[in-house]
């Protein structure tokens, strides 16, 4: 009977393996849903959307607009996603979360405030200018209230008085009324929210903008109403230094036992002051400070309407693809020029740069991060399509000849104008998750196996190791092989196995699958020399349509734009490119990250598309059209 025994479970436990091996997908515990989604959309509930025309798309709205439904946009038209997105913020600013629309429309309790009555006092006058400046004054915190009002007045003299903007009790808005909002907005993301089909994210924008320079976060919540609402949206007149910030969002996690992150974006309308050498209250870096940034920042909006911030032709010389979108006159609050020293500290690869060498000299990397893209929309609509694209603000959505418009409202801004044609149709957030959760889809953004694109949606895979070889990009399995014998983008390559071991990099992109075919793959390569230095490189890696890839260089993809009616052809191109690429420059003494840049061929741009639909001449430097593209978080690697 003994001997019985042990047979049977010795049968027993070989059928339990030969099952287990030969359902392979019962093994399978890494990502396999790429997920579409917009981190960065604004509401009537911001006081800048509502001020400059959106007065009645609310958070509602824009999560039906996201699960694609047809929403009516400010202006009238209807507008329609041609694919729903996977899951969306709703990324109202903090500062005055949700006043201006009780200030219009005449709520008593806020009427009731000193601060509600002066603005309804200038509504009346018709001097809505007055609450917009008060609003971006007191946004930038009273501590530096003469800064804010030289920053935002400019040359146009607004009657504003210093004095009642320096006192608290004049401008503050009631706990009372800014919970009532805030809980609010926790309870329409929880309604929209559909585990398995829809998340809807809780969060805020955190707008921070010293001296008019762009230092802005938008700010995460895994969690649903029920943690959420146990503290206030941390504002910039909290508080304008990101420390100050990360303390918020520690002591949350702490009190609650929820997960958090705060997302930068614009790094390009910082004048220098995103990746600055210097913390901003000019203290050195330190490694908690470098441990810190990172912890609470994992990911970098890397491109919007407001421009991509990948890298600058100025700071990419060798880049053929380097001037893309470029937002570079001025700061945000367009107030002080840009000056080419402000550059290397405002964009994502030169920050890639910038990390190594404070890891080198600290033991931390602040600035490793992954990347993605979002619209900041302010119009409600996550709109990234060149032929559906409905602007940043209510006053450029595409009704008449917007392309020929002020970026801004006029009188505004100073110094530089900025030009509606100059905004990008810009972008989309791509999230590899095992399932559509908020616990999922947050989880995949810390740890960075995340990408982002200009609008397409592109399937990008690229794992790092050490033994991928020639091939391994056919394998029909080749995703679990890229896991099980690799890393995915956003993570540290492996120790080093031996002396003899050069980096592999498997890679697979598919076409967007109703959009445009590819015309490249290419690998960024950020390193550091012998004497700390950093350097980068662009290697083309695959190129479609049979075009061989000699000295690093490859003849251009053509062009199948037609002008006269914003349509293009699919006749040149790939659907899919796959490789392994091996570092033939690889040095094991230096650190490095790598990413991948894929670029599509070229289609018409939104200004080409409004030209055709409106019949009218575009701007003379407006494009007509443009190449989309996708970048990869990366993958680092350290001696």
């Amino acid at each position: 009977m003994k001997y019985c025994t042990i047979l049977l479970l010795g049968m027993a436990g070989a059928m339990l393996v030969s099952a287990e091996e030969y359902s392979k997908p019962v093994g399978d515990d890494f990502p396999q849903q790429l997920l579409w989604g917009d981190t960065h959309v604004h509401t009537y509930l911001s006081p800048d959307a509502f001020s400059f025309g959106n007065r009645s798309i609310t958070p509602e709205d824009a999560f039906r607009f996201a699960r694609g439904e047809i929403v009516e946009s400010q202006t009238g038209l209807k507008a329609k996603l041609a694919r729903p997105l996977d899951f969306l913020l709703v990324s109202d600013h903090s500062e005055f979360l949700g006043i201006f629309p009780l200030v219009y429309s005449g709520d008593a309790a806020m009427l009731a405030t000193p601060l509600g009555k002066r603005w309804a006092e200038y509504i009346a006058a018709d001097q809505h200018g007055k609450v917009l400046m008060e609003f971006g004054i007191l946004s930038m915190g009273r501590a530096s209230i003469d800064d804010a009002l030289k920053a935002i007045q400019g040359d146009h003299q607004v009657d504003l008085d210093p004095e009642i903007l320096r006192d608290p009790s004049q401008s503050e808005v009631p706990e009372a009324i800014r919970q009532s909002v805030w809980h609010r907005v926790g309870e329409v993301a929880d309604h929209f929210n559909e585990p398995g089909r829809f998340t809807a994210f809780i969060g805020y924008e955190w707008t921070s903008m010293p001296a008019g320079n762009n230092l802005h976060r938008n700010v995460l919540f895994r969690d649903g109403a029920e943690k959420t609402s146990q503290v206030l949206p941390f504002s910039s007149a909290d508080g304008g230094d990101p420390e100050q910030l990360w303390r918020f969002l520690a002591d949350y996690e702490e009190q609650t036992g929820g997960k958090v992150m705060a997302i930068p974006h614009n790094s390009n309308a910082s004048n220098g002051l995103m990746f600055a050498e210097t913390r901003l209250s000019g203290l050195p870096f330190d490694a908690d400070y470098a441990r810190q940034r990172s912890r609470w920042e994992p990911i970098l909006e890397v491109t919007q309407i407001k421009g991509d911030s990948e890298t600058h032709a100025f700071l990419s010389p060798n880049d053929e693809f380097a001037d893309y979108e470029t937002w570079d006159k001025a700061n945000l609050s367009f107030t002080e020029l840009k000056r080419n020293d402000m550059l290397r500290y405002e964009y994502a690869r030169s920050a890639l740069g910038l990390g190594l060498q404070h890891e080198g000299a600290l033991g931390e990397n602040p600035f490793k991060f992954g990347m993605i893209g979002s619209t900041d929309s302010h119009t409600g609509l996550a709109t990234a399509d060149e032929d559906n694209y409905f602007g940043k603000m209510a006053s450029a959505e595409p009704v008449g000849d917007r392309s020929h418009r002020s970026f801004f409202p006029e009188g505004t801004q100073n110094t530089v104008v900025q030009q509606q044609w100059e905004s990008a149709a810009s972008g989309y957030a791509a999230v590899w998750a095992e399932e559509n959760t908020r616990e999922a889809v947050f989880a995949g953004m810390q740890r960075r196996e995340v990408f982002a694109t200009t609008g397409p949606r592109m399937v990008v895979r690229v794992f790092g190791g050490w033994q991928f070889a020639k091939g391994d990009e056919q394998r029909h399995d080749r995703v679990r092989y890229g896991y099980r014998n690799g890393v995915p983008m956003g993570a540290d390559l492996p120790l080093r196995p031996n002396d003899k071991a050069t980096p592999s990099f498997l890679i697979a992109v598919q076409k967007d699958p109703i959009g445009a075919n590819l015309d490249r793959v290419q690998v960024v390569k950020v390193w550091l020399d012998s004497q700390g230095e950093s350097h980068e490189k662009v290697f083309n890696v695959a190129a479609s349509d049979q075009r061989g890839i000699r000295n690093n260089r490859v003849r251009p993809v053509g062009n199948t734009v037609d002008p006269k009616t914003a349509s293009y052809r699919n006749s040149i191109g790939a659907a899919e490119l796959s490789l392994v690429w091996q570092d033939p420059e690889f040095d094991p003494q230096q650190a490095a990250v790598y990413y991948v840049r894929v670029l599509e061929i070229p289609t018409p741009r939104w200004t080409n598309v409004d030209q055709v639909h409106f019949g009218q001449a575009a701007p003379q430097l407006a494009p007509e059209w443009t190449q989309e593209r996708a970048y990869t978080s990366p993958i680092w690697y350290q001696p």
